[in-house]
């Protein structure tokens, strides 16, 4: 599928450049959306139907191959949520980030392939459905713009963009995953800053910096249905040497596969456990 340059063509390429295992094509006006062959759209996945039983049997398999156990239904369903949403909130997050420009993807403009070999992250397709940007964006005088007037204002779009997308895909698999609200949308929040922190971990220290500054902007609080704030903070090792973390709004049900085995945001971990993974982590 050839890629059509757009105002977020850019940051895509940016994004395969440092994160290959995960693909994003946009498609033009007369492209069809992929559809079977491992590909799902995230409106199948909204309607909780068959599609996302299949999609979940991706899960089942994969946990069964590597922990050579069953999970529980919602563990499954936590696992799939993730999986999706992680590398969805990007479509949005990485072109704010790099470019300050934000796109609108509803449901119905988004495929998903998790199956293609050499993709751990799996391949996206993606239908153009306009942006916002800042005055003084060259991008302005394209097709589709919508220009707002200040940064604040773009923030907004953000928080707006990922809502109209997820709100559907997480009202499908809420009652699966046995969350509701506030739970359901404490995940939301934790895709969104993990992902631009890492993607930012990869464009290097001062990208990294910047992109916990911006999501702190982003999600100070009280910006519903988003919970909590992006939660960083700064933990000192045994050399007094710093050491970034921030603090999960909600549980990827990881310890119910391995429950010796947290990860170093999870709200089960106490700060010196923290501290010795994240040690782990850097050496």
């Amino acid at each position: 599928m050839p890629a059509p340059v757009s105002a977020v063509s850019g940051a895509y390429t940016r994004l395969a450049e440092v994160l290959p295992g995960l693909a994003v094509t946009e498609l033009s006006a007369h492209e069809e959306t992929p559809y079977g062959g491992g590909w799902t759209t995230a409106a199948d996945l909204a309607a909780a139907g068959p599609a996302l039983d299949r999609f979940l049997a991706w899960d089942v398999d994969q946990i069964e191959r590597d922990y050579g156990r069953q999970a529980r239904p919602d563990v499954v369903a936590t696992f799939g949520l993730h999986r999706y949403a992680w590398p969805a909130c990007l479509l949005i997050t990485v072109p704010w980030f790099l470019h300050r420009r934000v796109p609108r993807y509803p449901v119905t403009h988004v495929s998903y392939d998790r199956t293609a070999p050499d993709h751990a992250l799996g391949r996206m397709a993606v239908r153009p459905a306009g942006f916002a940007c800042l005055p003084g964006d060259e991008a302005a005088a394209l097709p589709g713009a919508r220009v707002v007037p200040d940064e604040e204002a773009l923030r907004a779009e953000v928080r707006a963009a990922v809502a109209e997308h997820l709100e559907p895909v997480l009202t499908g698999f809420g009652p699966r995953m046995r969350r509701r609200g506030r739970a359901l949308w404490g995940m939301a929040t934790d895709e969104i800053v993990e992902g631009v922190w890492y993607v930012a971990q990869l464009l290097g220290e001062i990208e990294e910096r910047r992109a916990m500054r911006e999501l702190e902007l982003l999600l100070p609080g009280a910006t519903k249905p988003y919970v909590g704030t992006a939660a960083f903070r700064e933990l000192t090792g045994p050399g007094g040497e710093p050491l970034l973390t921030r603090d999960r709004a909600s549980c990827c049900m990881f310890y119910t596969l391995r429950p010796e085995d947290t990860c170093a945001t999870c709200p089960r971990t106490c700060d010196s456990e923290r501290v010795t993974k994240l040690l782990a982590t850097a050496s």
